[in-house]
């Protein structure tokens, strides 16, 4: 620590703060244009000089650190003139269009030529006349206007980690541009808008279709409502619309956000919306009043109960509905209807990672949180294409880079963070458990493996030890199809790691020996002692704004919130006290389950809320013969997604920006969703809607808001015990936070296990349930693209955003395409057993020859005709990243 003194005032503060930080601290604000919180400080502005004792000469205070006995003056009329020279100097070449400038009100050059009396400057000369650059579909370019701060670059080149950004020429004519000139529009620029973000003055500005006045707005703090990153931002709300968002500083993302956080915001207001409850009449659906849908829907749900058991009704509850909105739901179901048929998207993405790592560890999900990434020595990184599917992680991924930590990738595409990898490993799709499986042959040969903590800390070991001696590199590497030299590289830099973390998503669970792949990555991880360890740990990244919440909330067939199962009597008599009713103690079905049973006959109704099963799940022919099997089906959303249109009653719900809530992102962060606007038409939040249905049914509770329901899940949830509105007000809190003076949990598993000991499994290599053959000879395997999201029902709706990723594709290597006689562009009918599709085809060599990769967002061209249904049989997961296909030329 050190002691110094600013502006009279005596403080302590860590070594190493710059003084701009150490002043922060005290609530003492010294002016600056280029200085940004958690990047290396270029002090090129100049207007945060302040005087240092014994110092001649000004400093840059966000360029020097405090030390011991430093005495600082931050306001005195010698920098006062000094800033009032930099201002003048910064003005002689800036357009003086303030009156008409949309960044009024919210310029930083503005408000310190106010504060020091700039009115016009004194240096009258050439000024730049630059054409603007628009040829981004969310932001444009006023070079004009540029004050060449430089925190647009270092945003870029330090944050976000994409160079696309630098400067250009000396002198005067010194300018912000793309590598070689080029337009924004035809750059690596991947539209995050970081740099916008990050902008003093009115350079680079948002496009807007509502034109504003940041006077004429209002901000209220709320949390992204599309990854799972959980990315804090503050809306900006002009009357009853969304005008701009702006990135938060919060624990999660820092200040960053990605394209979609920071400009797909118009689904929102968009005219799409419902706004009325619907009914379907002799096919066509007609308006109707909210008590008429509600009567219509607890009659059916009565009947069909009375006439063939709880059992026959089935509900899919939302990863992008609150916690309060899930935990609701589910309670419908239980304490209401009386079935556990109840589940939501996770069974499709991350079922087999709750199973697996609960199984191992005792609890399934992130073991370690977001921010520790940066202080990781080796990141490996698999099944997870990062950068597109969480890219405020992946950007934070690569910061780490920068300090230091060397990356492993193994994943079938050649992604993005493969050009940042000190080895990739180019497996074949469905290969992963004989890769961990190599990975471990080589530790425990050449002795990496952290023996004393397998001692004191696991159980299970020698049985592991004589599974994975059979996986020599040189076997694996026949399975997976790499070199097996590689193999022995990742393995050497894993397991000589002291802080090695593990990163992984659906291109790990999504198999049919999904949850065998998770407990591999466990076992790799207890190898080498590195779970239980800060920047370390099993970090599974959850897919939608709140599916960790959904799952944790109970929205799954066999767990009752906080994973306290169905069938174990202690769980089901708190509940029953607590509820008032007797509850089943029987597990439900799976989604998958529940599609199957409708077809069949044994699943008569359901409900679904904020999914769209008819994009999302495998094998959409059988989705939607099922669906139209029911003899009731209700939908509940923002929009008439596709599943809707199949609906007897459609329901009109708020978004994310309509409603208060709590949202629990992919490290275990409780977070607050705050109301801006109210939602279209006679729309309602999820929970209101939810509460009236079951009060039809004859359940009085009654809430007064998302508050009280938190509050009765905290009663009943463990990890959840020490959550409050009033807590959250003061900043996220990572569960387990079992009481109200606990402060959240960081990481998991340091002193002990939640199952005691980490238990090492023993898990041989399978084959994929489905593999290529003389009639099926391609393999496919699915995902996301960074411009979209889940089923583009929110996405699909921004015209930026369709801009860039307009459609459907299929990704085939050059020789592949060559053989088929296929060029960019060739329109091509791609076939499996199950269904067919038209796509374009992309040549590319992120794939292998004889894999495509389809994007499974897009309705016309919907990957999902295509994937296999077979599941995991522990955890119910399809199997949507392998499956057969053919590929034939299409008019």
């Amino acid at each position: 620590m050190v002691s110094l003194t600013i502006d009279d005032k005596k403080i302590t503060v860590e070594e190493g703060l710059t003084i701009i930080q150490a002043a922060k601290r005290v609530n003492i604000e010294i002016p600056s244009l280029c200085y940004i919180e958690g990047v290396e400080s270029i002090a090129s502005c100049r207007i945060c000089a302040v005087e240092v004792e014994g110092r001649p000469n000004l400093v840059a205070s966000c360029a020097t650190p405090v030390s011991e006995g430093m005495v600082v003056k931050t306001n005195s009329q010698r920098i006062y003139d000094a800033r009032r020279t930099v201002l003048d100097l910064v003005l002689s070449t800036h357009p003086l269009d303030c009156l008409t400038c949309e960044k009024a009100g919210n310029c930083k050059l503005q408000d310190y030529c106010y504060e020091y009396d700039v009115k016009v400057s004194s240096y009258i000369g050439k000024k730049n006349d630059y054409p603007i650059d628009d040829t981004n579909p969310f932001y444009y370019f006023d070079k004009n206007k540029c004050i060449l701060c430089r925190r647009c670059v270092k945003v870029c080149s330090e944050l976000q980690c994409n160079n696309t950004l630098c400067f250009s020429e000396r002198g005067f004519v010194t300018h912000v541009s793309t590598p070689f000139e080029g337009k924004l529009g035809e750059s690596n620029c991947v539209s995050c808008g970081n740099c916008v973000s990050v902008c003093p003055v009115g350079a680079l500005m948002p496009k807007s279709r509502v034109k504003f006045r940041t006077w004429e707005t209002r901000q209220v703090k709320t949390v992204c409502s599309f990854c799972g990153v959980g990315c804090e931002m503050y809306l900006k709300i002009k009357g009853d619309r969304i005008v701009g968002v702006a990135p938060a500083m919060g624990p999660a993302n820092k200040g960053l956000l990605c394209v979609k956080g920071k400009f797909a915001y118009g689904f929102v207001n968009h005219p799409d919306r419902l706004k009325k409850p619907l009914v379907k009449k002799d096919g066509v659906f007609e308006e109707a009043t909210w008590d008429e849908v509600l009567d219509i829907i607890a009659d059916r749900i009565s009947g069909i109960r009375q006439k063939y058991g709880p059992q026959s009704l089935a509900g899919l509850s939302s990863a992008k509905c609150t916690n309060e909105e899930n935990y609701l739901f589910q309670k419908l179901f239980r304490a209401v209807i009386g079935t556990n048929n109840v589940d939501h998207c996770a069974r499709l993405c991350h079922a087999s990672t709750v199973a697996g790592l609960a199984a191992t560890l005792g609890s399934g999900a992130m073991t370690n949180s977001i921010e520790e990434t940066l202080n990781s020595d080796v990141i490996f990184v698999t099944g997870s294409n990062t950068t597109e599917a969480h890219p405020v992680i992946g950007a934070q991924i690569r910061q780490a880079r920068l300090k230091g930590a060397r990356i492993i990738v193994a994943d079938p595409r050649r992604i993005e963070l493969s050009k940042d990898a000190e080895i990739y490993l180019q497996i074949k799709p469905g290969t992963n458990v004989a890769l961990f499986n190599g990975m471990m042959n080589v530790i425990i040969e050449e002795g990496l493996q952290d023996k004393e903590y397998i001692e004191a800390r696991t159980e299970g070991y020698e049985g592991l030890a004589d599974t994975v001696r059979s996986y020599t590199p040189e076997r694996v590497g026949e399975i997976c199809g790499v070199d097996p030299d590689d193999i022995r590289k990742a393995a050497r830099l894993y397991g000589k790691a002291d802080r090695a973390g593990i990163f992984y998503s659906m291109g790990v669970t999504q198999h049919s020996t999904g949850t065998q792949g998770v407990m591999s990555v466990s076992n790799l991880a207890l190898l080498c002692g590195n779970i239980g360890k800060e920047s370390a740990g099993v970090n599974p990244l959850r897919g939608q704004n709140n599916v960790q919440g959904a799952c944790d909330m109970g929205s799954l067939p066999g767990d009752l919130p906080g994973y306290q199962k169905v069938f174990n009597p202690q769980a089901l008599e708190k509940f029953e006290a607590a509820w008032g009713v007797k509850l089943p103690d029987k597990a439900g079905v799976t989604v998958t389950e529940m599609l199957a049973g409708a077809e069949k006959g044994n699943i008569r109704f359901m409900y679904i809320m904020g999914e769209n099963p008819m994009i999302s799940d495998p094998d959409i022919n059988h989705v939607e013969k099922s669906l139209k099997a029911l003899d009731f089906l209700v939908v509940q959303d923002i929009f008439l997604t596709e599943t809707a249109r199949l609906a007897d009653i459609v329901l009109p719900a708020s978004a994310f920006a309509e409603k208060d809530g709590t949202f629990t992102n992919t490290e275990r962060r409780v977070q607050r969703v705050r109301k801006a606007l109210e939602p279209p038409g006679e729309a309602k939040a999820d929970w209101q809607i939810l509460m009236e249905l079951m009060k039809k049914l004859g359940y009085e509770k009654t809430y007064g808001g998302p508050s009280e329901i938190m509050d009765e899940i905290a009663g009943l949830t463990p990890s959840y015990g020490g959550i409050s509105y009033d807590r959250l007000e003061a900043g996220g809190i990572q569960w387990p936070c079992p009481t109200r003076d606990h402060p959240g949990t960081k990481y998991l598993h340091k002193e002990s296990f939640t199952r005691g000991k980490g238990l090492f499994k023993q898990i041989d290599y399978v084959e994929s349930a489905e593999l290529p053959d003389s009639e099926y000879p391609y393999l496919l395997t699915t995902g996301r693209v960074l411009y979209h999201y889940h089923t583009r029902t929110m996405t699909g709706r921004i015209e930026g955003l369709n801009r860039i990723s307009p459609e459907s594709f299929a990704q085939i290597n050059p020789v592949t395409a060559n053989r088929l006689q296929l060029s960019d562009g060739s329109r091509i009918k791609v076939s499996s057993r199950r269904g067919e599709i038209f796509t374009k085809v992309r040549v590319t060599d992120v794939v292998e020859e004889d894999v495509v990769f389809i994007p499974f967002h897009f309705a016309d061209g919907a990957a999902n005709y295509l994937t296999n249904s077979a599941t995991d049989p522990i955890a119910g997961i399809p199997e949507f990243k392998v499956c057969a296909i053919k590929i034939e030329k299409a008019d």
